[in-house]
């Protein structure tokens, strides 16, 4: 290979593996030089030079806990981003259960994108399952003291309409049945919703909504975290 033939190479968009998604579709990872992105179809669903929402979403809601031995639900591990600032925010005695329900997912973290994440994997108050968050929440009655979902790009189905359900009414109702009283709801957004925020409030939740840039960029678009405390 020539010298221009190897930069060029370099400079090309590699797809490093394909993941099938439970229920049909896939995700891609791809490489450019020393960043990586996850896309489902055209759409970019994470990158590795986009992480300032996804460790704020652990951030912000790990700040309004006070229990030492606090146990947090995230759902989605995507890059690690969440999972690692959420080890970083959180004591000794906290647990942290992360659902993912795509099991290339793990095989990246501990492959390709193993340099992103670090040893979080081997953190001893870490539970990885291989399950669909909504499940884990289904069957938990006032367990966790957090729940943090980054499972799709906002508040409705683009990569799975079966996870409408943890946004729609009913889901909602799960979400406040499995959080202990005074638990928060964490929920990443690439976009505003304010129908979804009324959903929140009518499930028993008090809303605080923020907004804040993906990314360090002049040009960057706002992402949105509801953070939905339980009532009652």
């Amino acid at each position: 290979m020539t010298e221009a033939q190897s930069a060029a190479d370099s400079n090309r968009v590699h797809i490093v593996d394909l993941a099938d998604i439970p229920g049909g579709g896939y995700l891609t990872l791809l490489q450019w030089r020393d960043t990586f992105s996850i896309e489902f179809g055209t759409e970019e669903l994470m990158g590795s030079c986009v992480r300032h929402s996804e460790e704020a979403l652990a951030d912000l809601a790990c700040a309004r806990l006070d229990n030492p031995q606090a146990s947090i639900l995230i759902g989605g591990l995507g890059m690690g981003f969440t999972l690692r600032a959420a080890l970083a925010a959180l004591p000794a005695g906290a647990s942290i259960v992360v659902a993912e329900l795509v099991p290339k997912i793990v095989e990246w973290a501990r492959g390709p994108l193993a340099h992103l994440f670090g040893d979080s994997l081997n953190d001893p108050r870490l539970s990885l399952e291989i399950v669909d968050v909504h499940d884990v929440i289904d069957r938990e009655v006032a367990r966790f003291d957090a729940i943090l979902l980054d499972v799709d790009n906002g508040p409705d189905g683009l990569i799975q309409l079966a996870n409408d359900r943890l946004y729609c009414n009913w889901g909602l109702r799960a979400a406040h049945s499995a959080l202990r009283p005074g638990g928060i709801l964490a929920i990443w957004s690439a976009y505003a919703d304010e129908a979804f925020a009324d959903r929140l409030k009518a499930a028993g939740f008090a809303v605080d909504e923020v907004t804040m840039p993906a990314n360090d960029r002049e040009d960057s678009r706002d992402n949105t975290i509801w953070f939905a405390t339980r009532l009652d």
